[in-house]
């Protein structure tokens, strides 16, 4: 009866669960999460429960909804062992999934059950409403849920891990969670030219809480690095590796530590151990597609003639894995640019062409990566394609995603360079001329903008826009 299934709907939308946490499925590349919690649940030996949790959800999400109920069936399994005295709180967020998943299926007195399940357990547990209880582990439970969901999500993260600590600062689990997403923050920041509060109190803080996690000791390691502290970061990094010595996710960021240190081969000889035990990895496919792409550049750097034997190998290898990273996680940004740059290398054009476009069409994309697409992509006309008019196009679009960022600084100085020279060799038109005269304005040096929008005028009388730039100018010195 109708009746009851919209009111069930209502009490559905009241639970705390995946369900109702708006983690969208268009965000993410779903068979690539599914292989990645997978990974997850085989190598971390901590509990699980909100590894299944989440996989239910994203089985529903590829719409297999009989195998989402028997992840929650092994959840359930896991709490009975792990926490035998609080299985009505540790078991909520499993509840509910349930609920949810037994109302897509239209199996309505079972979700009601579960429905009445938490409910019930929420009464016991505290005296607020029912199923809005605020409890620190589902809290946290949402927090690493959307900190798997991707960049889209971490600000989401980052409260609720905030939100959790403030009532138990010194709870290891809460801190590792807290300080991954801090780390991952300012990553993304430091690429959008932002401040952040950096993230390396907060990893220092996680060790100490937690010293048996490797993985946030490599995380630590790294932006020692980050900080020109390198030797400390690579002692982090072998006790990691010696604690835990066939440990993926250890050897993942080891890797990284040593290709930033610009050790290469042994960069490669950890990725390919570290791929034995999880083949599928987009993340492994990607950093050895880039060691690959960086012994290439060595090679050019300082060999005059190198050998093409060699050359055409690194391309191949450096291609190979990039693609098998693209391949693994559709929504790959940087893997796609990097397969697109080696494409390029080898002389395989249209395959490039064919590859930014990809890049590109990627909806998650921030301003941040747009401006690097272009500042790239810009790179791709100007140096291979040899058009310098579809390069200025490019690294102009860059430049209006008024929005700092390495990409945009990288759009502003390709395209200086880039008209500097096409005016020097009496190639300037009107458009060169305005464009240059607006990096110059942006780079605060308004003589040289009245200038050029001067000749710009002069060879395009009635632009309005170069005219309208001009009287502004003018009136602000």
């Amino acid at each position: 009866s109708t009746i009851t299934k919209n009111s069930l709907k209502s009490s559905l939308m009241k639970l705390q669960c995946h369900f109702t946490w708006t983690l969208l499925k268009e965000d993410m590349d779903l068979d690539n999460l599914e292989e990645t919690i997978g990974d997850q649940i085989k190598f971390f030996a901590n509990s699980n429960i909100k590894n299944y949790n989440l996989l239910s959800y994203v089985c529903h999400l590829k719409n297999s909804n009989e195998e989402a109920l028997k992840y929650l069936r092994q959840a359930e399994e896991e709490v009975k062992k792990i926490y035998p005295d609080e299985i009505d709180r540790r078991s909520l967020v499993t509840w509910g999934n349930y609920a949810w998943i037994c109302y897509y299926m239209g199996r309505y007195k079972e979700a009601q059950t579960y429905v009445s399940k938490v409910e019930k357990s929420c009464k016991k547990l505290s005296s607020t409403a029912p199923g809005k209880i605020q409890l620190p582990e589902i809290c946290a439970e949402q927090g690493w849920a959307f900190l798997k969901f991707g960049r889209k999500y971490y600000e989401r993260a980052k409260d609720c891990f905030e939100n959790v600590l403030k009532n138990e600062p010194n709870n290891p689990e809460f801190n590792a969670g807290y300080a991954i997403v801090m780390y991952r923050l300012e990553d993304f920041y430091r690429r959008e030219c932002e401040d952040v509060s950096p993230s390396i109190e907060a990893l220092k803080h996680a060790v100490e809480l937690n010293p048996e996690n490797t993985f946030i000791m490599t995380l630590l390691a790294l932006k020692l690095q980050d900080l020109e502290q390198v030797d400390e970061g690579e002692r982090y990094i072998e006790a990691a590796i010696q604690k835990t010595p066939d440990f993926p996710y250890v050897l993942r960021y080891a890797a990284k530590f040593y290709r930033r240190k610009n050790d290469v081969n042994k960069a490669l000889e950890i990725l390919k151990k570290a791929l034995e035990v999880t083949p599928k990895s987009a993340f492994l496919h990607h950093q050895l597609g880039v060691c690959y792409k960086e012994k290439l550049f060595q090679l050019k750097k300082t060999t005059r003639y190198p050998p093409q034997e060699q050359v055409k190998e690194l391309i191949q290898l450096s291609i190979f894995h990039f693609k098998a990273a693209t391949n693994q996680n559709t929504k790959c940004f940087v893997a796609y640019l990097g397969l697109a740059h080696m494409y390029a290398e080898g002389k395989r054009y249209e395959e490039a062409e064919e590859t930014f476009q990809k890049a590109f069409q990627i909806n998650t994309l921030s301003y941040a990566d747009k401006q690097e697409f272009y500042y790239r992509y810009g790179n791709f006309q100007r140096f291979h394609m040899k058009s310098e008019s579809e390069a200025v196009r490019n690294y102009t679009e860059g430049l209006k995603i008024e929005k700092d960022s390495y990409g945009r600084r990288s759009c502003v100085n390709a395209l200086k360079q880039l008209l500097e020279k096409r005016i020097q060799e009496g190639l300037g038109n009107a458009t060169d001329f305005g464009t240059l005269g607006f990096i110059h304005n942006l780079n605060d040096e308004k003589h040289k903008a009245i200038e050029c929008y001067e000749k710009a005028i002069a060879l395009y009388p009635n632009n309005e826009e170069y005219v309208s730039a001009l009287c502004e100018l003018q009136l602000s010195i």
